[in-house]
């Protein structure tokens, strides 16, 4: 067995929760959504009106530009709302929860038998949508073949739900799921373990299995990626979390979609943690309704390192941070206010600190130098391909960096991506 144990890492604050399958809470939320992951476009032709009902897994929307692909409902309920932008642009589908539901069943006879019929039941069913494809880290083609798939079975950002909890007791199905990424012709499949606490069930002999620290960045897919099988724009690899994968297998042996995922809800603005099973799309503001403290406060969808405000629980999203917002009626000083507009930033000086928040594994003053720069060449060369912006968002954390290297790492691989398009 591979380690994977990286020497460099921060250990981060984090709030004390304690991560057991048994204290997760049943949260199905009143509303949910079907919308894009930040950053996603999706141009859709909808399969349902509003005030219809539908079913738990029931196809909702096609992909304009791959219709065998499909996005379906997160929960039994009414479509109270569809808004589409301009061109076919989703932006989000609301649902109301009815208790009486149905839950839909798909035809999975045969579909484990051969690549083809695997691939044609993920995209019918919304799972497709699970992997991530590196680089640039959007939902795969559907033709698409990977390189490699690593099989995400650790998250070290504070306070993630550990991916081994979230499938205790189903390690039948995370086998059956495991067991079937082998359809995909000549793919070579990483199992990243958390060190020490290998996973139970059958693992076939043929899967690479990782020991990985708990120490952030160590659980980072990015990093693993690039130590172990670097992704190119000619060589794709594929990550997907092991809740996921276990999602893959429950579907095979019933034929329905599993109806939540396992969430931690955190942050100083609430009484207390939590650990709940919401339904994907899950309405944020409704898991934290009975924990959150009286005053203004702020919800975002990830952890405190790279979430974002939101409504919505995100497609990828397994954490839940609420922050007090703090009302200052100082005003800003001028001079302050002018340097923070100034064109040119202070540059990243290169710290203990910043080669930490890389891993150890990647030349973090010279990757810097080249997403500020722009120089795609060494970017490439350096291993930048592997990376996605949450890979990095722990060195914006200990640096502040102006403009933020996540957002310096997305507009290169926008740059990369329309380079090969053009090709």
């Amino acid at each position: 067995m591979f380690t994977s144990v990286l020497s460099e890492g921060l250990d981060l604050p984090r709030s004390g929760l304690r991560v057991t399958q048994a204290d997760a809470e049943l949260h199905l939320t009143v509303e949910a959504a079907v919308t894009p992951s930040p950053l996603e476009e999706l141009r859709v032709d909808m399969l349902v009106a509003e005030d219809v009902k539908v079913a738990q897994g029931q196809p909702l929307m096609r992909l304009r530009s791959a219709p065998e692909i499909a996005l379906v409902a997160p929960m039994a309920g009414r479509v109270a709302r569809i808004d589409l932008m301009p061109g076919h642009k989703l932006s989000q589908v609301v649902l109301f929860h009815e208790a009486d539901g149905d839950r839909y069943a798909f035809k999975v006879d045969g579909a484990a038998r051969d690549e083809a019929g695997f691939r044609a039941l993920l995209q019918a069913t919304g799972l497709w949508r699970n992997f991530r494809s590196r680089p640039f880290g959007q939902m795969p083609a559907p033709t698409e073949t990977p390189a490699a798939i690593f099989v995400m079975g650790v998250d070290s950002r504070p306070d993630a739900p550990m991916p081994s909890v979230a499938i205790e007791g189903r390690e039948e199905e995370f086998g059956r799921g495991l067991e079937a990424l082998k359809l995909f012709a000549g793919v070579k499949c990483f199992l990243c373990e958390p060190k020490g606490a290998p996973f139970g069930g059958a693992v076939p002999t043929d899967v690479t299995r990782l020991e990985v620290g708990d120490i952030h960045p160590q659980g980072a897919a990015g990093f693993l990626i690039h130590r172990h099988f670097p992704a190119q724009t000619e060589r794709r690899v594929w990550s997907i979390h092991a809740e996921d994968l276990a999602d893959i297998g429950a579907l095979l042996a019933t034929g329905y979609l599993p109806e939540t995922r396992l969430v931690t809800v955190t942050g100083e603005a609430l009484r207390e943690p939590r650990l709940v099973k919401c339904q994907k799309g899950a309405d944020l503001r409704g898991l934290i309704q009975n924990v959150v403290k009286p005053g203004p406060h702020e919800v975002m969808s990830g952890s405190l390192l790279e979430g974002r405000s939101a409504h919505w629980l995100p497609p990828h999203d397994r954490q839940v941070s609420v922050f007090t917002r703090t009302s200052s009626g100082d005003k800003k000083h001028w001079f302050k206010a002018a340097l923070e507009r100034a064109a040119r930033h202070a540059p990243i000086i290169p710290t203990a600190a910043l080669d930490q928040a890389f891993g150890g594994r990647l030349p973090a003053a010279a990757l810097v130098r080249a997403l500020a720069s722009g120089d795609m060449e060494t970017f490439t060369q350096l291993g930048g391909l592997s990376l996605l912006e949450e890979d990095i968002a722990l060195a914006d954390y200990v640096t502040g960096a102006r403009p933020r290297l996540a957002k310096q790492l997305h507009s290169m691989l926008t740059q990369i991506a329309a380079e090969e398009d053009a090709l």
